[in-house]
């Protein structure tokens, strides 16, 4: 959220809170009996400000905690990508690497939907994928999917290449879609950047690993739920309140207080 519309809307928080107090310093105008009537007054504008003007900032508070693991020197962040095989994965590369802030990008494994295999046929890939090509590091026949796990430093479009004329060979078909899992390593402080990269190829992280990933996950964690927020404004409208009613006695105590203090002081 912008921060001119954060400070409007607790400058406007404040002023509810105010006109909470100046109700409650009219409690020695009414019966006692309206006491209840004003402290529910008081929660229930403490609910609607809280959630009308302070709970959009609280649900910024993760974005705003992370800034500072993002200006941290030398934090990195690992972002996992899952990239169809129609994107130009070199292009992209070559523009991760003319970005400051970029560490290194890895083209982990890819990902070839297949149909639904029967035991016979899931049997037959899973004896027969390993011998596709070498670089296969590791791979695993699903129910309908091949999933293979790349050696380092070898491509995608290799690997897919390998398999698609295998495919053909054997089925005389063609492979219509694959989906390429990688890993890109970079600067905490630039993830803003390298998301706008993503976004004008219309690609998503799948999910994100580092400082910033893990302190906004902190804070979601220990964060109130809406309902709970909502709750708590009402109750610091209660208290505010409260102190409205009470502030003609509150006063002239803590001066007698003060006043006491200073003559003992004197002795």
């Amino acid at each position: 959220m912008d921060m001119l519309i954060s400070i409007i809307y607790v400058i406007l928080f404040i002023v509810m809170m105010i006109f909470v107090f100046s109700i409650g310093m009219l409690r020695q105008f009414m019966p006692k009996r309206e006491i209840v009537l004003v402290l529910a007054v008081a929660f229930l504008i403490g609910c609607i400000g809280g959630a009308f003007f302070l709970e959009p900032i609280y649900q910024d508070l993760p974005e705003v905690m992370s800034l500072v693991e993002k200006n941290m020197p030398n934090n990195e962040e690992t972002l996992y990508l899952d990239l169809p095989a129609s994107v130009d994965i070199n292009e992209l590369k070559q523009t991760f690497e003319s970005t400051d802030g970029f560490k290194s990008f890895k083209e982990s494994s890819i990902t070839i939907p297949m149909w639904k295999f029967d035991d016979s046929e899931k049997s037959y890939f899973n004896f027969v994928v390993g011998n596709i090509d070498s670089h296969y590091k590791s791979y695993n026949v699903t129910a309908s999917s091949i999933e293979i796990e790349l050696e380092d430093n070898y491509s995608s479009t290799s690997a897919l290449k390998s398999f698609s004329d295998w495919y053909k060979l054997v089925y005389g078909g063609s492979i219509s879609y694959a989906q390429v899992h990688c890993e890109l390593v970079i600067d905490s402080s630039q993830i803003d950047t390298f998301e706008d990269i993503l976004l004008q190829r219309g690609v998503v992280p799948t999910s994100m690993e580092g400082p910033v990933q893990e302190r906004m996950n902190n804070t979601n964690a220990s964060m109130l739920s809406d309902i709970e927020f909502t709750l708590a404004c009402g109750g610091v409208g209660v208290v505010v309140s409260i102190l409205g009613i009470y502030i003609d006695s509150v006063v002239p105590a803590y001066r007698r207080f003060k006043k006491f203090l200073g003559e003992k002081r004197k002795r």
